[in-house]
């Protein structure tokens, strides 16, 4: 089966791979794309790391992921400010070593309610005095900041932006160049409203990456690791997709698997399966 050309691999996907070996199984199996996660880029460094990829050929779709900044003034904060200024520059680096297409965008996981909160809109306004202190360095490096709301059932933990609209209402104060948003077929495809704040999103110029997953139920007992290769579940993506399209969207296309059975599958074979996946339940809706 053919690659679709806005294919790319996000290395969530293949999770026990290396640097060289994750840009090698997604070179070798005719993708053009990739985006890399921060702890294998960290323990390849970051210099080697973008060496390696403007040797692989393959463009930089984005960078996985920084956040985490929902905690109170203190030293935990100050620390996820540093490490989020670190993750501005890893981006910067690798989407310049990228192949030509390549996308310097920063994926946000914002981070859930501090341990004995139940303040969330404390907590989402910490979001956006985060995002208001890291825009200016976001912008020096030419980094798009993309704001990733979670399913809600992630609420407390991970993300206190649980809809597009929460995420839009944040950018909409900066840049879109500089801050916009995630849209993943896993966290939103519940939403009633989905298409709307997709077209809402591509007026305002903030789709910064979209990323696409299947649903199946039952959930895994630890819910994060539930993403199902696309086909495999109950999302229909040909609404999403098309709404994605109509909105002006027009770089790769992620898929981000995070599901032990799918890491236990050797990663050649994983990223197959996920061209076969895409082939079937993506593509069909692409311009």
């Amino acid at each position: 089966m053919s690659v679709h050309p806005r294919l790319s691999i996000n290395q969530a996907t293949i999770k026990h791979t290396t640097v060289v070996e994750a840009l090698r199984v997604t070179a070798d199996a005719g993708i053009g794309a990739i985006g890399l996660w921060r702890k294998q880029v960290q323990d390849a460094g970051l210099a080697e790391a973008a060496r390696m990829l403007a040797d692989s050929g393959l463009r930089y779709s984005t960078h996985c992921r920084g956040g985490w900044f929902t905690a109170v003034e203190g030293p935990d904060r100050r620390a996820a400010i540093d490490d989020n200024r670190r993750a501005i520059e890893e981006t910067a680096t690798l989407a310049a070593a990228g192949a030509e297409g390549s996308r310097a965008v920063l994926v946000l996981v914002v981070g859930g309610l501090p341990e004995g909160s139940r303040d969330l809109p404390g907590a989402r306004q910490r979001v956006r005095d985060a995002v208001a202190e890291l825009a200016p360095d976001a912008q020096a490096a030419g980094v798009t900041l993309a704001l990733e709301p979670l399913h809600p059932m992630y609420a407390s933990d991970r993300s206190v932006l649980s809809t597009l609209d929460q995420a839009l209402d944040i950018a909409a104060d900066f840049d879109p160049a500089v801050v916009g948003v995630t849209v993943d077929t896993f966290h939103l495809w519940w939403d009633p409203d989905v298409l709307a704040k997709i077209e809402r999103a591509g007026r305002e110029g903030r789709i910064a990456t979209y990323q696409v997953c299947d649903w199946k139920t039952p959930l895994e007992a630890d819910n994060l690791l539930s993403r199902h290769y696309p086909g495999d579940g109950m999302i229909d993506f040909g609404p999403m997709t098309r709404a994605v399209e109509a909105a002006g969207y027009t770089g790769d296309i992620e898929v981000e698997l995070l599901n032990q059975a799918i890491w236990d599958t050797p990663p050649a074979e994983a990223v197959r399966r996920t061209i076969d996946g895409f082939a079937r339940a993506v593509a069909p809706h692409l311009g």
